[in-house]
């Protein structure tokens, strides 16, 4: 605990300066623009929020600034299909790879038999999970995962942006195409209706949340499912093992690796500009850095988790 509380204080001393270090390098990137509704955020922002056990939280720079989830819902949506459906049935239509690719490339789901995405955290991947939330339609397997991700974020009810939503919706050719390649591929089963499973796939990337909300939904995978503010047990610690090991192998598209590297910390980030990571059993840690590298990942909010992991030794490895 001594350490914690030390190491609280360094971030309290030095995170402003290391924020505004890290913000010179949101010039390198820009604000991902195919989505129309999310090019007008701020591309210069970049805030962090770092909370403890206790719900301590260190915040610095622009965390009023709300965003949506994207790729980061990714990963609650594979923990709750797991919680619906069981690992067998969840890996019998997602493998457990990192396919090396964009995150919303199809070229392998041709390329390489059985014809399944390559992990739960590319695109593909993601649309085969959300088709195994349960509930009897789009509406009540929205308001699932909502409910789901609501209560892991500290039960503040967390809604859809639908401006983003729609927006996703007009403007999604490509991931139209990946789930209709599913569907051909029988990833997405016959009674699963393609624009269906595309509309809650389009609603929970756009869930709206702020820095200190995703540091919370963090804080619980760093605790292995359990909520250390509540006690409450809200995820099996066997499904968020499988999370936390797609997020270090997968959760940084395609520079996952490098990431691994020179961080050392589960991790997933969003277009949005949001990275969602984790020090197990210390830290939950909402970031939000708009600009992002050809990677689709934040320019600003990379080089700040990867200052912090060095400075205190955070990296797994």
């Amino acid at each position: 605990m001594a350490d914690v509380q030390e190491e609280l204080k360094q971030l309290r001393e030095h995170l402003p300066a290391w924020v505004e270090a890290s913000r010179l390098h949101a010039a390198k990137g820009k604000v991902a623009g195919y989505i129309p509704e999310l090019a007008g955020t701020p591309a210069n922002a970049l805030g962090i929020t770092v909370m403890d056990a206790s719900g301590e939280c260190v915040t610095v720079g622009d965390c009023d600034l709300n965003f949506t989830m994207q790729s980061i819902s990714k990963v609650f949506t594979l923990l709750l299909a797991l919680m619906d459906r069981g690992e067998e049935a969840v890996f019998a239509k997602v493998g457990m790879e990192p396919s090396g690719d964009d995150f919303n490339s199809i070229l392998k789901l041709e390329l390489v038999e059985p014809g399944i995405p390559f992990n739960p955290l590319i695109n593909a991947g993601a649309i085969a999970v959300t088709s195994l939330i349960a509930g009897s339609g789009p509406a009540e397997k929205t308001k699932r995962i909502t409910a789901f991700f609501s209560r892991l974020a500290g039960g503040r009810p967390l809604v859809c942006n639908e401006a983003v939503y729609r927006s996703e919706a007009a403007t999604a050719y490509r991931n139209r195409s990946i789930a209709y390649f599913l569907k051909e591929n029988n990833v997405l089963e016959a009674h699963d209706d393609v624009e269906e499973v595309l509309d809650v796939y389009f609603r929970h990337c756009a869930i709206e949340l702020t820095c200190a909300q995703l540091a919370r939904m963090a804080l619980v995978l760093a605790h292995a499912g359990r909520d250390p503010l509540t006690g409450e047990a809200l995820i099996p610690s066997r499904y968020v093992q499988i999370a936390k090991t797609f997020m270090v192998t997968c959760g940084m598209y395609n520079a996952s690796g490098e990431f691994a590297i020179r961080a050392g910390l589960p991790a997933k980030s969003g277009v949005s500009g949001g990275i969602l990571a984790l020090v197990p059993n210390r830290y939950g840690i909402g970031v939000i850095g708009p600009a992002l590298n050809r990677k689709g990942n934040s320019t600003a909010g990379v080089h700040l988790l990867e200052t912090l992991s060095q400075h205190f030794g955070w990296s797994l490895f």
